[in-house]
């Protein structure tokens, strides 16, 4: 991404190079975040929360973010065809409440669960990311989306102190790393 952003700041014409700055720097960090579970996670991740108490999808969807820290958030496309497969296979049941299908686990789910060696897999989508890891890429979009907000908005000035912060940024960004 090195020299992605214009020489002259972000003054009229070049906020397309800011945008596609922004995007770039999105799309690596979605690269690298690992938000996508390996074949079979997420029926060990359902099984493994519905162990622990009855659940609605969104439910679901919400605990596997939290439990993996925020690098795994399976969609709801994923979770409710996994879950009709759970029921298919005789592992889960659902019944209505409050307008909401909420899904337990059968018997042969229990013993399914109790005989399984497989651990929730919480730690292993995006671990190589270390914790806290999903919040870097949001906060350095934040950051970029400011950034294109006072080239937009800001006097000519302004854009010059907002060059002299993201360099500042970018320089104890790197400090860290040097860090041991």
């Amino acid at each position: 991404m090195h020299n992605s952003f214009p020489s002259n700041g972000f003054m009229g014409n070049n906020l397309d190079g800011m945008w596609q700055a922004v995007e770039e720097f999105r799309s690596r960090f979605e690269k690298r975040s690992g938000g996508r579970a390996g074949r079979g996670e997420l029926r060990t991740a359902i099984l493994a929360l519905l162990a622990e108490r009855p659940m609605h999808g969104y439910q679901i969807i919400r605990e596997i973010e939290e439990r993996s820290g925020g690098s795994w958030k399976p969609s709801a496309g994923s979770v409710y065809p996994t879950l009709q497969l759970l029921s298919d296979e005789g592992f889960v049941s659902s019944e209505e409440a409050s307008g909401r299908k909420i899904y337990a686990l059968t018997e042969a789910g229990r013993e399914d669960v109790a005989s399984s060696e497989t651990a929730a897999p919480w730690g292993s989508v995006g671990a190589a990311s270390g914790p806290g890891f999903a919040a870097l890429p949001k906060a350095g979009v934040e950051l970029a989306q400011a950034a294109a907000q006072v080239g937009r908005t800001g006097t000519p000035q302004q854009v010059r102190e907002a060059v002299t912060v993201l360099e500042e940024a970018r320089r104890r960004l790197y400090s860290i790393l040097a860090q041991d």
